[in-house]
């Protein structure tokens, strides 16, 4: 491991050497930089370091420097301040959708955090250890919500959550980012590089694959095989093509960091003067290996925390909001779940850095897609419970329509207002669908989270 550069030294030594070495480091882990390590970097914000450079004791100097990196370096610190609002709310048994609500806001900074951290830990571990590190953080909130519900054998929450991450992913933070980003480039074509986006489809169709048969057996099915035998042959199917797709993001993760890592790269305009500005203060390590792991360890256990208490009052708040179980797990839980990686795709979008943009969008849903999804039908299998792939014909219609809309949007390589507009609503008919459906869910949890009342406007609708 390399030794750091601290932020306070750099301060107060302000030589070439120093600028020098920050540089060196930076055009080391610029090369395979993932488009969501700088998705996420749209969201810090300089620290200022000149107060601590003054305090005299090197112990407390490191542990104030670190305090302002972690909590303050971000430009949702506020959004904090839910996290022990949360936990005082739950201690103090105060409403039930208090606490959901609160713990969702608090996942939103946490999220964003946990991948400055593995950045930060890439400066030591090298860009292939971190890229493997950033993969299997990179959507923690969605695999630790997924097992704690699995655990309280809330199947039908991890279904639902998991196809809304890919969809938010898909059709919200890829729409949004093209009609954002063609507004503010109006008057130029936005171009992008479609070989990262070829590979991404190919694997979200061979997902899609692997839900579809589980759902086929059902209608394939002659009147001589009983319901009992039905499920058993999904559910073997959908185990054994959970391996396979595990498999599959394996071969994925060797031709993304070592094979055809250039495919993947985050690309950055070698040209840009002010960029190599301010590399030395954005692309150098800022806190110490164990002091990252240590703060790694230390966010991840806030966010099982808190994916306790969403995965706890999910039901509560559906009953007070008058939503149902499958709407706020489909749409509610990815836009708030993520919103820091979703805005910092789009930011980019308005920088006319579309390879970031559809690295976010398209990378996170192939990662949920071979890799959570899989894993949660694994990790029911260990806990002894039924899940299977089968994701029911409305939920894997609307998948599999959003994929092939998509991929059909991004197939030429150029991108316009009218693509992303087209996304966006498709997504909105999609949450309408959600929003109005009444229809019961007979899932192995027994939850009927289809049939929730509807809230005001849904009754005016339907009046």
């Amino acid at each position: 491991m390399g030794s750091i550069v601290e932020p306070w030294a750099i301060a107060e030594n302000g030589n070439a050497n120093a600028n020098a070495t920050a540089k060196g480091l930076s055009r080391e882990l610029r090369h395979g930089r993932t488009a969501h390590n700088m998705s996420s970097s749209s969201l810090r914000k300089k620290s200022d370091l000149r107060l601590i450079q003054k305090v005299p004791c090197k112990t407390l100097k490191n542990i104030l420097s670190n305090l302002q990196e972690v909590i303050l370096g971000t430009k949702l610190t506020l959004l904090f301040l839910a996290i022990p609002l949360a936990i005082l709310a739950n201690s103090y048994h105060y409403g039930r959708p208090l606490i959901f609500g609160l713990s969702l806001i608090g996942l939103t900074p946490l999220a964003e955090r946990v991948s400055f951290l593995t950045e930060q830990l890439a400066f030591y571990t090298g860009p292939t250890v971190g890229g493997l590190l950033n993969a299997t953080c990179g959507n923690a909130t969605e695999l630790i919500i997924a097992i704690l519900a699995l655990a309280n054998n809330k199947v039908a929450v991890v279904k639902y959550s998991l196809l809304g991450s890919i969809l938010s992913n898909l059709l919200l933070v890829l729409g949004t980012s093209l009609f954002f980003g063609g507004i503010a480039n109006i008057r130029r074509q936005q171009r992008f590089d479609r070989k990262q986006a070829d590979v991404n489809f190919f694997l979200l169709l061979m997902g899609l694959l692997c839900h579809l048969l589980p759902l086929l057996l059902k209608y394939a099915a002659t009147g001589e095989a009983s319901t009992s035998m039905i499920n058993k042959m999904s559910l073997s199917l959908s185990r054994t093509s959970s391996i396979v797709m595990l498999i599959a993001y394996i071969a994925y993760l060797i031709f993304q960091l070592w094979t055809h890592r250039q495919f993947f790269e985050a690309q950055e305009d070698d040209d840009d003067d002010a960029y190599d500005d301010e590399v030395t203060v954005e692309e150098t390590p800022v806190i110490g290996f164990w002091s990252g792991f240590a703060w790694l360890v230390g966010m991840t256990i806030l966010i099982a925390l808190l994916s306790e208490y969403v995965v706890a009052t999910i039901e509560d708040a559906s009953d007070s909001w008058g939503l149902s179980v499958s709407f706020i797990s489909i749409i509610l839980l990815p836009i708030v779940g993520n919103a820091a990686e979703h805005a910092g795709a789009i930011i980019f979008a308005f920088k006319n850095k579309l390879d970031i943009s559809l690295g976010v969008a398209l990378g996170s849903a192939t990662q949920i897609s071979l890799f959570v999804v899989p894993l949660s039908v694994i990790v029911a299998w260990i806990l002894g419970i039924k899940m299977d792939l089968n994701f029911n014909i409305l939920e894997t219609s609307s998948l599999a329509l959003a994929i092939i809309i998509t991929a059909f949007t991004l197939q030429d390589g150029t991108s316009h207002y009218m693509k992303g507009l087209v996304l966006l609503l498709c997504y909105v008919i999609i949450a309408a669908c959600f929003f109005f459906d009444q229809i019961p869910q007979h899932q192995p949890n027994g939850i009927d989270v289809g049939l929730q009342p509807m809230n005001n406007l849904g009754q005016v609708f339907s009046a």
